[in-house]
């Protein structure tokens, strides 16, 4: 008797919504850093060109890539962001009817690609009261010999929480006892700067690690993406993606090896407007008891919980203000929303000003 199989997702509800909300002009619900200013990168005309040998991946991109996340060119598949880096990766692991293991809270793309997939999607819990901290126990309940693939985000989408080497260590243990992989999301492991360990790939062949350029580093209109696996499922990858994007932009391949060569000036650039915003944050959740919320002190998101009232009700009345956050709904989790900390800081600021005065009318409406 055959199973059958899942039911196969055909949208992102909650892409539909950010892409619904993006002109807001005071957008806390965007994850990523601010645009990078062109100008500032050293590009010329005469260094572009519309077409180019890019057919599995653009030479000096794939190395200059390579380069930049430490592994061999033939271990790196050059993605258009991440989001296309994930689905390449989920395809070539993983089929349908076979079973993945998501962590919750989650970014809800993960969960709607999979489905997408027609994956069996199970979930182990990051618990809030643990600071969103992997517990891998939570996992190995969790796994079944079944289990194809473990996905995680470091840094946490949405809670901004570090994992470190000896949980994914632990993580890639029990996914090498039931033939799994381990897909680990870093595209925000960037912006723990000092902190920052270093990439899962070079934790076992368990591993796969996907990443992009476009949340720490503002050059999200590049696309600049990669996933880092073994060769033979870098070359499979590089097959599938034949049926999907097939040739990138070249001029987008050609400028991101532009900003890479300049990373270290825009990272200067990147943490300084963190760290400013950072501390706007920090002044906020000292006078705000009506929020409560896990913040290390680093990265381009949080996750807070409104102590009282509804999510949704807070964003309706913040669109009165042109002020948007985004809902804990489409991270599995009601009553939090995720906040975003990459914003020009006076854009940042003002933000943060209009969010507290719906939060005192909220207050007031209750007393």
């Amino acid at each position: 008797m055959n199973t059958p199989l899942p039911p196969r997702n055909l949208n992102s509800a909650y892409m539909q919504w950010v892409k619904g909300i993006y002109h807001l002009p005071y957008n806390l619900a965007a994850s990523g850093v601010t645009s990078y200013p062109l100008a500032k990168l050293p590009v010329k005309l005469e260094d572009l060109e519309i077409t180019g040998p890019s057919f599995y991946g653009y030479a000096p991109l794939q190395q200059t890539l390579a380069n930049h996340c430490g592994v061999p060119a033939e271990q790196l598949f050059s993605a258009l962001g991440t989001s296309h880096a994930n689905y390449v990766a989920m395809s070539a692991l993983a089929g349908p009817g076979d079973e993945i293991l998501i962590e919750e809270p989650t970014y809800e793309l993960l969960v709607s690609t999979a489905r997408y997939l027609q994956l069996t999607v199970k979930t182990f819990p990051r618990r809030a009261e643990h600071d969103y901290q992997i517990d891998p126990q939570d996992v190995e309940r969790a796994v079944t010999p079944n289990t194809k693939l473990i996905v995680i985000t470091n840094l946490h989408n949405p809670s901004n929480a570090l994992t470190s080497e000896q949980t994914l260590r632990r993580i890639g243990e029990i996914a090498r006892g039931v033939r799994a992989k381990v897909i680990v999301d870093e595209v925000y492991l960037d912006a723990a700067f000092e902190q920052k360990p270093r990439s899962a790939i070079h934790l076992g062949k368990e591993f796969v690690v996907t990443s992009s350029l476009t949340k720490v580093y503002g050059v999200s209109g590049l696309r600049c993406g990669w996933v880092l696996a073994e060769p033979e499922l870098v070359r499979n990858m590089w097959h599938i993606n034949d049926l999907v994007i097939n040739v990138p932009p070249h001029p987008s391949e050609l400028l991101s090896v532009i900003a890479l060569h300049n990373l270290d000036s825009i990272r200067t650039w990147s943490r300084t407007l963190i760290a400013e915003n950072q501390k706007l944050l920090r002044e906020m959740f000292l006078v705000r008891k009506d929020i409560e919320c896990f913040a290390p002190g680093f990265g381009t998101v949080v996750f807070p919980r409104l102590k009282n009232g509804s999510v949704e009700d807070l964003n309706a009345r913040l669109l009165k203000y042109q002020t948007v956050i985004a809902p804990g709904k489409f991270f599995g989790v009601a009553g939090h929303f995720r906040l975003g900390v990459g914003g020009k800081p006076e854009i940042f600021r003002e933000g943060l000003t209009r969010l507290c005065r719906v939060l005192d009318e909220m207050k007031k409406r209750k007393l």
